[in-house]
């Protein structure tokens, strides 16, 4: 099949990348590669593309040297196998490489060598750290003058009953190891006392919990014929939908140039879509714990940590998967095998109606939806994240989050403002999920307008004698000065993306709404730490002109980063918002109080938001689906006997 500018990297891509770094002399045996990446050409010459023209491809990657600390950004052509640019990352300005695999291993064995930590450790009554784990954590940046330019992780520990035991059920409370992964060594231990080490076990496997429930009877899925979708590729078409399926080891899953066939014309929706951070902020205040936020995708290259996922367990039904090519710390191609799940699920009822006057006319369709997933494990939270496409045009996210809560030590039955106690001296903090989606709206096109929407009630008066009028007010986000916007639940307030210069057939122009699910923002005070490098999670919303290097909501390179970067660099003045080329920056996800029943292992919280079509098409979408049996109907037409006829009134 001939190459398109957005297909996903190949396993020769990434190998060219190396060799023309390598041949240049900028790469070594020693180098490392945070970061490799598609340097995705912009929307006007994606959309200029015609099937067969040569296309040139280009990867920006991210080199680290681990015996100097020294970073680099390269762009390369691997078409024509040229080193386009090479620049030096300074880290005091451009942040740290996101964190290497290989150096969580290294960190755990850089704290257990050091003599500070032996000695704290055994003064709590711990000798035998063979079964102790140094959990590596992405530092921050707290302007701490003895950290600047240096490449830091901090570990907290935890301890194991056995090498297969949950080690989160035992933290060693108290003690923080600051680590310089160049230098080898622990710059500075935070020690605040010695607390019990929970002796409880947290076992979440059957053999633990068991005997399993008897009364469950098998449920099938079954598609005899086959999924309704078909797969060229990348390219994947289902009821009317046409998308480019993608995943890069930043972002993970992304989605290009998502399209609906209406009328004979295929009309764009989204030019691009993905999960571009996650912040997991928490509320300690203790010294030990006060620093603890991470940044899933800029600093722990969320798609590298995707599962292999399996079926009948993370997927079920008819599934076609998909493997994703990463590239690993050494630069080389890895194969993530089956990282992306697709299929179909019955999702209830779509429309349905019973004629009052004509009871054994009833007309009801049901929903099927297409699923498109993949789940990511990051120490001890898992995630899955899954974009819904609906026979109606609606395009839906959510994100599931479960595994385990992160957990400190206390004396047991001590209460504390900051956490719940989920088990005798085991803590699990309170914390926030922040996700931000990237979305690049093209609705019927690439000049689009986004209007804030509210809901608001009309004052009593001569045209409004009993109060009980509403209405809509409209506002457009004209000036990037106006682009980061609070959620208003009791407003119902929702985000109008539209295209002023397609109408439909009331004369309005076409739009998809972004309904969010609303939650609080980040709880971090403004102008603190966290709140500078987290902007984007202060904002439900922010809209921006959309640029090639507008990549990602808190910059390239937030590791270490001091702040200020992203989404909050480009809401200054001056940039007009009016029918051009946008990117919604979209904040989203629960604020998490623990619970007892989140423990040993979490269920799942949902979360997420919708895109729904207003206007954009003349009538609803869904009318031509076939007719399907369902409880008392046959055929589409209720078959209801005589005696059981309801009366029912008229509206």
């Amino acid at each position: 099949m001939a190459p398109h500018p957005l297909d996903p990297l190949t396993a020769d891509e990434i190998t060219t990348a190396r060799a023309v770094l390598t041949e240049a002399g900028k790469a070594t045996q020693s180098t490392r590669f945070p970061l490799v990446l598609l340097d995705e050409p912009d929307r006007h010459t994606v959309c200029a593309h015609r099937p067969g023209a040569p296309v040139v491809r280009r990867l920006r990657v991210t080199l680290l040297e681990p015996a100097t600390g020294t970073s680099h950004e390269a762009l390369v052509d691997v078409t024509a196998r040229t080193l386009l640019s090479y620049r030096a990352l300074h880290p005091d300005t451009d942040g740290q490489p996101p964190i290497l695999f290989e150096e969580n291993e290294r960190c755990d064995a850089i704290v257990k060598a050091d003599p500070g930590w032996r000695k704290a450790m055994a003064e709590r009554g711990i000798t035998t750290t063979e079964l102790a784990l140094c959990a590596p954590l992405a530092a921050g940046n707290f302007g701490i003058e003895e950290e600047r330019g240096r490449r830091i992780l901090r570990s907290l520990t935890f301890l194991r009953c056995d090498a297969t035991d949950n080690p989160f059920a035992h933290p060693v409370g108290g003690l923080v190891a600051d680590v310089d992964l160049t230098a080898r060594r622990v710059i500075r231990l935070i020690d605040t006392g010695a607390v019990p080490v929970p002796a409880e076990c947290g076992r979440y496997e059957a053999e633990f919990n068991g005997p399993a429930r008897t009364d469950l009877k098998p449920l099938e899925i079954s598609q005899p014929d086959g999924p309704s979708f078909t797969l060229d590729g990348p390219l994947l078409t289902w009821q009317n939908w046409q998308l480019r399926v993608d995943f890069n080891g930043r972002e993970g899953l992304v989605l290009h140039q998502l399209a609906h066939h209406d009328g004979g014309r295929l009309r764009p929706v989204l030019h691009r879509a993905s999960l571009a951070e996650m912040a997991v902020p928490y509320a300690e205040p203790d010294p030990a714990r006060n620093w603890v936020c991470y940044l899933d995708v800029g600093e722990y290259t969320l798609g590298r940590n995707a599962n292999a996922l399996r079926l009948g367990c993370d997927c079920l039904g008819e599934i076609r998967y998909l493997d994703a090519v990463v590239a690993d710390d050494l630069g080389n191609p890895q194969t993530l095998p089956n990282a992306i799940c697709i299929h179909e699920e019955d999702h209830g009822l779509l429309w349905k109606h019973t004629n009052i006057f004509d009871d054994s006319s009833a007309e009801s369709r049901r929903s099927r939806r297409l699923v498109i997933s993949y789940i990511a494990t990051l120490g001890n939270y898992d995630y899955g994240f899954y974009w819904y496409l609906y026979q109606d045009g609606t395009i839906e996210f959510e994100a599931k989050s479960t595994g385990l809560v992160q957990t400190s030590a206390t004396v047991p039955g001590k209460r504390t403002p900051y956490a719940t106690e989920v088990a005798p001296g085991l803590q699990a903090p309170f914390h926030q999920h922040l996700f931000c989606a990237r979305l690049d709206p093209a609705v019927d096109g690439h000049a689009n307008t986004v209007e804030e929407v509210d809901v608001v009630p009309l004052p009593m008066g001569p045209d409004n004698p009993h109060g009980n009028a509403f209405t809509t007010r409209a506002t457009p986000i004209a000036d990037s000065a106006e682009a980061g916007r609070l959620a208003d639940p009791a407003a119902g307030r929702r985000w109008r993306i539209t295209n002023p210069a397609s109408y439909n057939r009331m004369g309005q122009p076409v739009a998809y709404t972004l309904t969010p699910q609303p939650g609080p923002t980040l709880m971090a005070r403004p102008g603190s730490p966290v709140a500078r490098r987290v902007g984007y999670a202060t904002r439900h919303l922010w809209v921006t002109r959309s640029r090639p290097e507008r990549r990602f909501p808190v910059g390239d390179y937030p590791n270490q980063h001091p702040g200020g970067a992203g989404v909050l660099r480009w809401s200054r003045p001056g940039e007009t918002l009016l029918k051009t080329g946008l990117t919604l920056w979209h904040t989203f996800g629960p604020t998490h109080l623990p619970r007892l029943e989140d423990w040993p292992v979490m269920p799942v919280d949902r979360c997420g938001f919708t895109l729904r079509p207003t206007g954009f098409f003349d009538r609803n979408p869904a009318l031509d689906l076939p007719r399907e049996g369902g409880g008392y109907c046959s055929d589409g037409h209720c078959s209801v006997r005589e005696d059981e006829t309801p009366v029912r009134p008229a509206r």
